[in-house]
């Protein structure tokens, strides 16, 4: 590998984690604002949005830079496409935690009750999707990004479960519907955050392996 092709390569990992770790700090938070119904740490997340988008585009155009100049092959080539992959896929989850902290910010406005499903397993199960997908790619582990993709379809079904309590909520206390409403969209966005995980995972095992199993369960395995 030409010395200048590996210095660049180097840089655009560092700046792939510092916005891996970024961005899962951000969702940490926009849960916890959710869970605790604070302003304050919604308003947090809401205000870190900008510096996601700036460092994703920084990222981007790391990355076409490379593709420009150095024309890589292999695992190198490899590697940039994911990055690009995955840098679009970190933004859009940066857009989802504050999606979540909106909701927050209203529910912190509304009367005090408790969820109306187990926001607790969902949001846990989501978060440990995220971080074990920024991990396997930190540790190009197919074996844990394989683990993320199986693990989206319980997020799913929690979703949908979600789905039919709330209703089931909302013809209890309709008077409480605006405040059912805003954990039916933050469920959403959270299943949301799964899929984009899921991707990311599916990206390590390309960046890995050269294998392509998007949209094929059957190679989870």
């Amino acid at each position: 590998m030409p010395q200048h092709l590996g210095h660049s390569l180097k840089l655009l990992k560092n700046n792939l984690l510092t916005l891996m770790e970024y961005t899962e700090q951000t969702v940490d938070l926009a849960l916890q604002a959710v869970a605790d119904k604070n302003y304050d740490k919604a308003k947090e997340v809401i205000k870190s949005d900008d510096k996601i988008d700036e460092m994703e585009v920084n990222i981007e155009e790391q990355c076409l830079q490379l593709l420009a100049l150095h024309q890589p092959v292999a695992i190198d080539l490899r590697f940039i496409i994911t990055t690009l992959k995955v840098n679009n896929d970190l933004e859009r989850i940066g857009d989802l935690a504050v999606n979540i902290s909106e909701r927050a910010l209203t529910l912190s406005k509304l009367d005090k009750h408790d969820a109306p499903f187990d926001f607790t397993t969902m949001a846990s199960l989501t978060r440990n999707m995220l971080k074990k997908a920024i991990d396997s790619l930190l540790n190009k582990d197919v074996k844990s990004a394989k683990e993320v993709c199986t693990a989206d379809d319980e997020v799913d079904k929690i979703n949908k479960d979600m789905y039919k309590q709330i209703c089931e909520k909302i013809n209890i206390h309709p008077e409480r519907t605006e405040f059912y409403l805003q954990y039916l969209s933050t469920s959403r966005h959270l299943e949301r955050i799964a899929d984009y995980a899921t991707n990311i995972a599916e990206d390590v095992i390309y960046m890995v392996n050269g294998e392509i199993v998007r949209h094929n369960p059957d190679l989870y395995s």
